[in-house]
């Protein structure tokens, strides 16, 4: 199923055709080389003062950190996020060295995890961020220090048709229309 952004102007098909699908097909696998290279577009993304906050708890489906990442999870995500191929915990060092706060450190993060989901996008695979997790617990089940920031879980894998989600709810979002707001209204101040 693909899902065109309708776009005021032309984008580049990797952009205009990513959206987050819950439908993930459960036997698919994440090849070491593709995870790899996910991490590795993460890696190169920009940051401030090249500081590279991000840090990365990689969970593939089967395994003991799989299960806890989805354990985490609120409401409908846990029926859902088990099928994907692998779950990217996103967290971001918000502290330097000094003690001092690290500012853009979740801006940082942010765009890792951008450039991951297009380098995902690019490899026939798709990502739905999930901002639905207990923090608190997922920061604990980790031992992770109070340094880090939870920021994101990324589900990642391969696409199963709508039809595959058996909640009525979640086939209802699946096959929504995208919707985003007017260019206007994200526009605070200057013109195009």
């Amino acid at each position: 199923m693909k899902k065109l952004a309708n776009s005021s102007v032309e984008l580049h098909p990797l952009i205009a055709q990513r959206w987050s699908p819950r439908s993930f097909d459960g036997a698919a696998e994440l090849s070491v080389p593709d995870l790899t290279a996910l991490i590795e577009a993460a890696r190169w993304a920009p940051s401030s003062n090249n500081s590279q906050p991000w840090r990365f708890v990689i969970a593939r489906r089967g395994d003991v950190h799989f299960a806890k990442l989805v354990d985490t999870m609120a409401g409908f995500n846990k029926l859902w996020a088990p099928k994907a191929s692998a779950l990217v915990f996103v967290l971001a060092n918000t502290t330097n060295d000094d003690g001092t706060p690290r500012v853009a450190a979740l801006y940082d993060a942010g765009l890792a995890a951008s450039l991951l989901t297009v380098e995902a996008a690019h490899r026939g695979l798709v990502v739905h961020q999930i901002g639905g997790f207990d923090q608190a617990q997922a920061m604990s089940d980790f031992d992770l220090p109070a340094t880090l920031t939870p920021v994101v879980i990324l589900a990642i894998g391969k696409q199963a048709p709508a039809e595959a989600l058996e909640d009525a709810t979640l086939l209802e979002r699946e096959i929504a229309e995208r919707v985003r707001k007017p260019l206007d209204d994200l526009i605070v101040g200057g013109s195009l």
